[in-house]
């Protein structure tokens, strides 16, 4: 990684101009700040005068005490998704701004009990208005998009088997599963009956897990390749405290989704510096750069790149070879692929 090189892209013009793949995204925790103010002020969840309580109430900007704290944000975000028709709107502008973020293929996910709760909308309402979005966006922008469905840990069982079964229910428009919350207050096992289901209907499957700095969180990761069926993993940075974990996922050739700056605001790491993102490519791990939630942290996927940039001087070459590997790694059909590998 040559210095020269490291500060030809340096310039934040250049980053976004990087052709980019982002594999770990949640819809439902990104929206653009001139949005959230505008609701805010529309509907009178504070006043003009008060932009700091809006970053105070829906934003997280310096690191929390840890992931839960951050979750706790995620509750009082909700309500901006009971505006009516706000998925449509959400759905486009989260396009329209990756895509000029550099953006070219992104995989979304959402809970679609999590916006239920506070829209009140049926699944499919909710499904449709954000495919909707999508369509719109995609007649302006040319990027690739999948959604994933997510199906939240602490949701009762009848809760979870409503969102598998209309998941695999719309299989032709969701390409893979995930499993997401707080990682560990629940046993794995618990999710092995949802998981066996969709892997059996042909589902690929990412679990969030491997994120909180807690020592069973390197074994989670294992647990969930196993048990759950996983091939990619949400996070997965706690796979640094342990060398066989390390050798497990290589050898399954398992993609981990990492999220940098996600990871030192929700305190999976300390600081930038100390975050395994670069010890973990350099030992050969199948990773890719994300943003999370990018509406929650205030932030974009090119932040995330220039944090790279900054702390271990990545080049347009490491990039390149990252986003090959976040490419190969995409749940989006082959033919899809291929045509934004052209673009690379």
């Amino acid at each position: 990684m040559k210095t020269a090189e490291k500060k030809s892209i340096s310039d934040i013009i250049s980053i976004k101009n990087i052709p980019k793949v982002e594999l770990h995204r949640h819809l439902d925790c990104s929206w653009r700040y001139s949005t959230l103010t505008e609701l805010a002020q529309e509907y009178q969840w504070t006043s003009k005068e008060k932009f700091k309580q809006i970053e105070s109430d829906f934003l997280v900007t310096e690191p929390m005490n840890d992931l839960t704290s951050v979750l706790k944000k995620f509750t009082k975000a909700q309500k901006i998704l009971s505006h009516p028709g706000i998925l449509q709107r959400l759905t486009y502008e989260v396009l329209e701004d990756a895509y000029n973020d550099g953006i070219r293929l992104i995989e979304l996910r959402y809970s679609l009990n999590f916006i239920q709760e506070v829209s009140q909308l049926s699944f499919e309402k909710i499904h449709f208005q954000i495919l909707d979005g999508i369509n719109q966006a995609q007649k302006k922008f040319p990027i690739a998009t999948g959604l994933i469905s997510i199906l939240q840990r602490g949701q009762s069982a009848e809760n979870l088997k409503k969102v598998l079964d209309f998941t695999l229910q719309n299989k032709n428009t969701f390409i893979a599963i995930d499993l997401a919350d707080s990682e560990e207050k629940f046993n794995t096992a618990d999710y092995i009956p949802f998981f066996d289901k969709a892997h059996d209907q042909g589902m690929p499957i990412t679990i969030h897990c491997g994120e909180t700095p807690d020592s069973k969180a390197a074994n989670r990761v294992k647990e969930a390749v196993e048990k759950l069926h996983a091939k990619r993993i949400g996070h997965g940075i706690q796979t640094i405290t342990n060398r066989e974990i390390i050798e497990f996922i290589k050898l399954k050739n398992i993609h981990l989704e990492v999220c940098p700056l996600s990871n030192v605001l929700t305190k999976a790491f300390m600081n930038l510096p100390s975050h395994p993102f670069n010890e973990l490519y350099q030992n050969g791990v199948s990773l890719s750069i994300n943003s999370d939630d990018p509406g929650i942290f205030n932030t974009n996927l090119s932040d995330d790149y220039s944090f790279l940039v900054r702390e271990f001087n990545y080049t347009k070459n490491d990039f390149h070879k990252i986003n090959e590997l976040a490419l190969k790694h995409s749940f989006l059909p082959l033919d899809i692929k291929q045509q934004v590998s052209n673009q690379f």
